[in-house]
């Protein structure tokens, strides 16, 4: 075994100045040091962190590792808005129970299902595009673009019927004049956790009583209770969006930094896909998670005693140059396959290719609407999501064209 070097204490957050895409530097040099390190949590538990790609492939795949318990070492303000957990939610629970939401479910997200929603995503995304048009630049890209197209994908998926979607979102596509575009945006309120439970377990019934062709009414035909239910949607809900709409803001601002890049999907769409990949491998926005060993675990040379934790940064591994060849430059035409963006192992993004679907639409749909598209503010000037580890994001990108 080797000796492990000093401990650093906590995960390094702060990005370079001048440089919000990037992981923060002290990632980088943690991982070229060891891919597994000693790490003091908030609380003073000394557990684990892992920055190498081959380390935190393994910890996410090893059910020796649990993830119930992942969260018990951090502030809750430092991991998200800290909603209660809820019957349905299989983000944070491990195998066996895990296991029965995730075999009922894995065959529901489908590369066929998603097929058929890529239709869905494209007359969103023209609606949204529809909407921008007529309000003209400047705009918030995040409110008009890329926070609505993947709520209204989510509603999509799980049927919530065509008049209750501005529930989640305003309905800025349906305004026939700017100033009413803006109103609604301004007006809008985010529905709170309890409104969105209240609202899913009325949806639920009324697939009980009358289902239709989409995911929820298949799941009311399950072992699900009512309340695991209402659990899954909202769960689906937070998580599909969330993510989504800063991948489509944060993507958006990167091509837009790189004209060689954007030349590059413009003059051949048919790469969105290879440019969804590395767009993931790149930004890596769902960035850092933490396990707890059920039993002591060798792994890179260590020993990870039973009951400690070990956080990973899936950011450093997304950038390691064990696994990607010049990993801190954007490259759509890279395949980037084996990235950890989506995750790995048993909680690897059920909504992934939802997600993939959204993403291959959107960039090239929004650029060639737009082909003068640009930044509305300096980039020093973004309202960066420093505030909120997971997902990083920017609460607001200005653009006009």
């Amino acid at each position: 075994m080797t000796e492990t070097p000093a401990t650093p204490t906590g995960l390094p957050t702060a990005r370079a100045a001048g440089c919000p895409l990037d992981p923060p530097p002290g990632l980088a040099e943690l991982r070229d040091g060891a891919p597994l390190t000693r790490m003091e949590f908030p609380n003073g538990h000394v557990g684990w962190l892992a920055t190498g790609h081959a380390v935190v492939r393994a910890v996410l795949a090893d059910p020796r590792f649990s993830h119930r318990n992942d969260r018990r070492h951090w502030p809750l303000a430092d991991i998200g808005r800290g909603f209660p957990p809820l019957p349905g939610d299989m983000l944070h629970i491990d195998p066996p129970e895990h296991t029965r939401y995730r075999k009922l479910l894995a065959g529901k997200f489908t590369m066929r299902r998603m097929r058929r929603l890529t239709g869905s995503a494209e007359e969103i995304v023209a609606g949204k595009l529809d909407a921008m048009e007529r309000h003209g630049g400047p705009l918030d890209l995040m409110e008009f673009f890329a926070r609505p197209i993947p709520t209204l994908m989510v509603c999509a998926l799980l049927g919530v019927p065509l008049r209750d979607r501005a529930t989640f979102h305003p309905p800025v596509g349906g305004a026939d004049d700017a100033a009413a575009v803006a109103a609604d945006v301004a007006a809008y309120v985010e529905m709170t956790y309890a409104d969105m439970q209240e609202y899913f377990r009325k949806l639920v019934a009324a697939k009980r009583a009358a289902p239709g062709d989409d995911l929820l009414s298949e799941l009311t035909t399950s072992d699900l209770t009512e309340d695991e239910l209402v659990g899954l949607c909202a769960v689906m809900m937070h998580a599909g969006v969330d993510s989504t709409s800063n991948m489509l803001a944060l993507g958006t601002w990167a091509l837009l930094e790189r004209p060689d890049q954007l030349a590059s999907l413009r003059a051949r769409p048919d790469l969105a896909g290879r440019a969804v990949e590395e767009l993931m491998r790149y930004m890596s926005v769902v960035h850092t998670g933490s396990r707890a060993a059920l039993e002591d675990v060798e792994l890179a040379g260590e020993v990870v005693r039973a009951g400690e934790s070990v956080a990973f940064s899936v950011q450093a591994a997304n950038r390691d140059p064990a696994r990607f060849g010049d990993p801190d430059t954007l490259d759509i035409r890279r395949d980037a396959v084996g990235h950890l963006g989506f995750g790995y192992g048993v909680h690897q993004c059920l909504g992934m290719q939802l997600a993939r679907v959204e993403m291959r639409v959107a960039f090239p749909a929004l650029f060639a609407r737009f082909p003068a598209l640009r930044l509305a503010v300096p980039a020093e000037d973004l309202p960066m999501r420093d505030d909120l580890v997971i997902p990083y994001g920017v609460h607001r990108l200005p653009v006009t064209w």
